[in-house]
């Protein structure tokens, strides 16, 4: 099991995606919504191209 590094970073979120967040945690017995981000960034960063979430073309903010 790779060693764990956690730091603390502070992010701004709209309040639907925070109560999303929080929805998955707790779905997913999930210890706290800090993990739910966790579990999706490390989804993203192993199984997903980089152009699929970040090119113009297929960026999905609701909030811009």
């Amino acid at each position: 099991m790779p060693q764990k590094d956690k730091v603390t970073i502070q992010f701004e979120l709209e309040r639907d995606q925070a109560e999303w967040l929080e929805k998955a945690a707790a779905d997913f017995k999930l210890e706290s919504d800090s993990k739910a981000l966790r579990v999706l960034l490390d989804f993203a960063i192993k199984d997903v191209d980089e152009d699929l979430i970040f090119s113009r073309e297929n960026m999905r903010c609701r909030h811009c």
